[in-house]
């Protein structure tokens, strides 16, 4: 075992997305099928998954022929700014005479000519995803990334504007690749009393839903729902199950007496926003 002092964290850690001009791909050989309503729209044998410039998470793009394309129009307005750059074509999906504007693109170079992706997160164009028999949600789960949830004996306390909010010596922690480490205290070891229950729900694709979230009563620049905990959460997670864990990205962590800094990630922005 080494002696060396233990060396400090940088001053603020940045877990990077990708390239900003680089689209990757590879087959899948997973069974995709994706509905609206009473609608298959998607049914695939021969996906593939790709990544946009930029940005972490995976998409499905798929043949043409795979596609209801009869469903399909021209995009009567394509989305404006940033969204989905270097798509050659948007389509708005017209299913039961409902219509989704910008449901589905072309995504760009011409090793994705002749597939068609479609809007997933927050605008999801369609209403169910499944992998073979099991229903996917926010994003295809990716083949290069681990989450795996290791119950420890260290020391972790948590604070928020010099006021402790958690404390524990038997945490999990959660390593979830190219995120930081997510700590979840046991529920007797938060602070409840200094935090407001909310309604905010999200879904990841590796842990399942989040039914559970709190915000900071006290004063400070804290962003809402800063704390979460999934109730019953897939069974690769089961070890967080009922535990309650915080944005590191808002609050001051401190682990085995050693203060850690602040990440920088995707989250930082997206809650600053929400």
């Amino acid at each position: 075992m080494s002696t060396s002092p233990r060396r400090p964290h940088p001053r603020v850690a940045r877990y990077p997305s990708l390239p900003d001009d680089t689209v990757l791909w590879e087959p899948s050989e997973r069974w995709v099928r994706a509905t609206k309503g009473a609608t298959t729209v998607v049914d695939s044998r021969r996906p593939v998954l790709f990544w946009e410039p930029g940005v972490p998470v995976p998409l499905y793009a798929f043949p043409e022929a795979d596609v209801r394309t009869d469903l399909l129009r021209p995009a009567a307005e394509p989305p404006s700014g940033r969204r989905h750059p270097g798509a050659t074509a948007f389509h708005d999906l017209v299913v039961a005479g409902g219509t989704t504007p910008n449901a589905a693109w072309t995504p760009p170079g011409p090793d994705l000519a002749g597939y068609l992706a479609f809007e997933w997160f927050g605008r999801s164009a369609l209403d169910h995803w499944y992998e073979e028999e099991t229903e996917i949600f926010v994003h295809p789960r990716d083949p290069h990334k681990r989450v795996d949830a290791l119950p420890s004996s260290r020391h972790v306390q948590v604070a928020i504007g010099g006021t402790t909010v958690a404390e524990t010596r038997t945490p999990v922690l959660l390593f979830e690749t190219r995120l930081p480490v997510r700590y979840y205290f046991p529920r007797d070891d938060v602070r409840l009393d200094l935090l407001t229950p909310t309604d905010h729900v999200t879904r990841c694709p590796y842990k399942g839903l989040a039914t559970d979230y709190w915000s900071w009563t006290g004063p400070g620049d804290v962003p809402p729902n800063v704390a979460w905990s999934y109730p019953a959460p897939l069974p690769a997670a089961h070890e967080i199950t009922g535990m309650i864990a915080f944005y590191n990205e808002f609050v001051d962590l401190t682990v085995d007496e050693q203060p850690l800094q602040r990440p920088v990630t995707y989250f930082t922005t997206l809650n600053r926003a929400s």
